[in-house]
């Protein structure tokens, strides 16, 4: 048995086991405010966890004061917004403006992901305008949640103390 991987009677091979970050981060997650979905955001929580990380769950539905006022309660290394009912677009950019205009959040690392809108594979064309209002990045559904983990492994490391630099 290979030591990244679990396999199953026959050989046949799982998905690789996950290394656990060498700073767990604490994650908020939520929704956007027009979005009632929660398997989403079930699935999400469950990622970052089996990722090693902290998630603190505010579920769905959840109006942009109230993100923001439990990203300053709770201090994050991160914030996670999912949106599955195609309007992620026009409220996660009313949030992410809201959000950076509050001087304690200038510089949490924020990402939005999931179906950000209504267009199908054209949805890309909002990316932009998201990462421009203020996220760090975005994830549109069909890309899949490789390049997501990567970000969060980066997020992580940057997390880390620094040695100190001679001066």
């Amino acid at each position: 048995m290979n030591d990244n991987s679990n396999e199953v009677g026959g050989g046949s091979q799982l998905e690789p086991v996950r290394e656990k970050p060498q700073k767990p981060l604490k994650v908020v997650l939520s929704s956007v405010s027009s979005d009632s979905h929660t398997w989403n955001l079930v699935f999400m929580q469950l990622l970052l966890e089996e990722l090693g990380h902290e998630v603190i769950n505010l579920g769905a539905c959840v109006p942009d004061e109230m993100i923001i006022d439990e990203c300053a309660a709770h201090a994050p290394d991160m914030l996670v917004i999912s949106s599955v009912n195609g309007h992620g677009n026009i409220d996660g950019e009313r949030m992410i403006r809201r959000m950076r205009a509050d001087p304690r959040m200038a510089s949490l690392p924020a990402v939005i992901g999931g179906k950000l809108g209504t267009k199908g594979a054209d949805n890309l064309q909002y990316n932009q305008a998201l990462l421009d209002a203020g996220f760090s990045a975005v994830f549109e559904d069909a890309g899949g949640i490789a390049q997501f983990e990567s970000f969060v492994r980066n997020v992580s490391a940057a997390a880390l103390p620094q040695p100190d630099q001679p001066t």
